[in-house]
């Protein structure tokens, strides 16, 4: 069994309200103090995407005083709101296994083979634009990793934007685009256990290529469905993580929990 959380889109540096960001790390450090404080151990947590708001320096450097100070190794891949550059100079580079070089302009993708499981973070930011897409050189390292990996156990590909709608009202007109091709790469690797993603500010499960495709809920805040009510931003409510277990036998198993 191979257990492991799964949050996103903290946006350090948030100004709600004129709080100058108070609010955003505070709920950022609430769920990484939840994850330390658990009495059993985790195998691996993510963090997929907009760690910062801006992509200010001074949000990575918060990120990473928030991120070293946790018990676990957080693994990370960018979103819409990240800086490539300030975000891979300001991040623990154990988090990134990629380039600290701030005028390395490239896609930040990074490989972590952990015991029992590999999980490839794509980059699937486009410079100056809410919509994602990964580039012919992400889905070239992703094949190659994936045909790296080893194949006895599973491979999780992860990212921001989700490559299908999810019938969210402000997500999916800057949902991730060319999916059609990260399909193509997917379903070449049998070991493929998932894809997770973030950006959607809300839980959910869907599929993608006959594979699982879980987003991770917000912690800065909740995006509300159409039928919801009118207000789309939700920020009163408690921010969110998700549990992933996978079975020794293939299953994968997803709980959502609310961070008190």
């Amino acid at each position: 069994m191979f257990v492991f959380a799964h949050f996103s889109d903290i946006h350090l540096g948030q100004d709600h309200e004129g709080d100058n960001g108070e609010r955003a790390r505070e709920r950022a450090a609430r769920v990484l103090r939840y994850l330390d404080d658990l009495p059993g151990e985790l195998d691996a947590v993510l963090l997929t995407g907009d760690i910062a708001d801006h992509g200010a320096p001074e949000e990575y450097e918060e990120a990473a005083e928030l991120l070293t100070s946790s018990c676990h190794t957080v693994l990370l891949c960018p979103g819409n709101h990240d800086v490539r550059g300030a975000y891979r100079a300001g991040l623990p580079s154990g988090s990134l296994t990629d380039s600290a070089d701030p005028a390395d302009a490239s896609p930040v993708n990074a490989a972590h083979r952990l015991p029992g499981a590999t999980f490839l973070m794509c980059d699937s930011s486009i410079p100056g634009r809410g919509a994602g897409y990964l580039d012919d050189t992400t889905l070239a390292w992703l094949d190659g990793e994936l045909l790296a990996a080893p194949h006895e156990a599973p491979a999780f590909v992860c990212f921001h934007h989700p490559p299908v709608p999810l019938h969210g009202q402000y997500v999916d007109p800057i949902r991730q685009f060319g999916e059609e091709r990260l399909a193509e790469v997917v379903t070449r690797h049998p070991h493929v256990a998932a894809l997770l993603c973030g950006h959607t500010h809300m839980a959910a499960a869907t599929s993608f290529a006959g594979m699982p495709l879980l987003a991770a809920p917000g912690v800065v805040s909740t995006l509300r469905m159409p039928w919801e009510g009118e207000t789309p931003i939700d920020y009163e409510l408690p921010p969110m993580l998700a549990f992933h277990i996978y079975d020794d036998d293939g299953r994968l198993t997803t709980h959502f929990r609310v961070v008190p």
